[in-house]
């Protein structure tokens, strides 16, 4: 396992080279995203969730992954610009990954090891609907579907893991990011006033 989680290397949409390090001192929430799924509206709701904190120090990043349903099928290309126009998707996009499996990007190795269990919104219900579709998760700390997220705090350390069903508006998770955007701003205050 990597020393941090800012010490593993993805690219971005474009090609370039990158991690999480690049984000370093700010809030991150990492979504593992796709362009044809019926959560894919959530997309408005990430922008919207960016846009409202970005500088109060939120950061959304997306993770374009074809392992549920193939709904992620174009190339990063297509991705990029199906973002740019449908969503008018302003925060950063990697390229596709696969989040689970054997092929398993190890960012997202460290984030499901790390933290194993997800936030529900109505506890079971979407996993018994997926199962009703005949999908069924090969090992219970494997990413259950599209829009999966990861609140990751400004230290590095993981927040919380939500499942596809909390969207970006939900209250439990905009509660989480708020009182990640202030934790470390409180701790810097209380040593600037020393």
């Amino acid at each position: 396992m990597m020393e941090s989680i800012y010490d593993i290397p993805f690219n971005h949409i474009d090609g370039r080279q990158t991690s999480l390090a690049e984000f370093k001192g700010k809030v991150i929430l990492l979504v593992n995203v796709a362009s044809a799924c019926g959560l894919t509206p959530q997309y408005k709701g990430l922008e919207a969730l960016f846009e409202a904190r970005a500088t109060a120090g939120l950061v959304v990043v997306g993770f374009p992954a074809n392992d549920f349903g193939a709904q992620e099928p174009g190339s990063n290309e297509e991705i990029a610009a199906f973002c740019s126009t449908t969503f008018d998707v302003s925060f950063p996009l990697a390229q596709k990954v696969a989040v689970k499996g054997p092929a398993q990007h190890p960012l997202y190795a460290y984030l499901t090891q790390a933290c194993p269990v997800a936030v529900e919104t109505h506890p079971g219900v979407m996993s018994a609907k997926l199962e009703g579709y005949g999908y069924r998760r090969e090992k219970p700390t494997d990413i259950l579907w599209n829009f999966e997220k990861f609140l990751i705090g400004r230290e590095g350390e993981i927040i919380g893991r939500f499942n596809p069903d909390v969207a970006p508006d939900n209250p439990v998770l905009v509660a989480a990011i708020d009182v990640a955007l202030q934790a470390q701003l409180s701790l810097r205050a209380a040593v600037a006033n020393g």
